[in-house]
């Protein structure tokens, strides 16, 4: 990887999770482990080693974690806090991307003042979560109605416009079309989706940064 990155630069090597392969050395280690530890520092800064034109990356949620030959290793140690409003709101616009909604500018900002604390994979979680609502009412419905622009769509079961039929015995299925993913979809995937990051990790992170690191955005 090393090598690749010297020969292609310039380059970035990212690491995410970092800590699982670099984490403090123990005297009952795997010497396995302990050889691949070893090559990595050499790797990122050995004599005789050509360490311009690259960047390496690491990522981690317990920096606490890494071997201080490792930490050392890395110039900067940035601290990313959790998204704020504004950041969230805007990660919720990434992530149902071009999935069919109706939500408004004004649902986005109410999103993300239900999010707080919520870090961008509990985001994540909760959209994913929020987008199987649509399929969910296909599989589970008893009535089709159909669009005037031909496609099926489920709808009440008390819908007398509705046709009686399950999924499987929609006449085409290509043609089935789940509803647009709502306001109240997302907002009961938010109370079933709780936050993963705690105050005492939080206090963690900043009191490793304090001592360490620096501030990032």
């Amino acid at each position: 990887m090393f090598d690749l990155a010297r020969t292609s630069k310039p380059s970035v090597i990212f690491i995410d999770e970092i800590d699982s392969m670099c984490g403090r050395r123990k005297e009952d280690e795997n010497d396995s482990v302990r050889r691949i530890k070893t090559e990595f520092l050499v790797q990122m800064q050995g004599v005789g080693k050509d360490d311009t034109g690259y960047l390496v990356l690491g990522a981690t949620n317990t920096p606490w974690e890494l071997d201080p030959a490792i930490r050392r290793r890395f110039e900067k140690k940035i601290y990313i806090s959790l998204p704020d409003k504004s950041g969230r709101a805007e990660m919720f616009k990434i992530h149902i991307g071009k999935q069919p909604h109706n939500l408004t500018p004004e649902d986005f900002e109410t999103l993300a003042e239900s999010t707080e604390g919520y870090s961008g994979s509990d985001i994540f979680g909760v959209v994913k979560e929020a987008s199987m609502t649509p399929i969910r009412l296909c599989q589970k419905a008893k009535k089709f109605i159909l669009t005037n622009d031909g496609f099926y769509e489920p709808t009440s079961i008390s819908d007398p416009n509705g046709k009686l039929m399950d999924l499987m015995h929609v006449p085409h299925p290509e043609k089935v079309r789940p509803p647009m993913l709502d306001m109240d979809d997302l907002m009961s995937a938010i109370s079933k989706m709780k936050k993963t990051v705690s105050a005492e990790d939080i206090k963690k992170q900043q009191d490793f940064t304090k001592e360490f690191g620096m501030e990032g955005n």
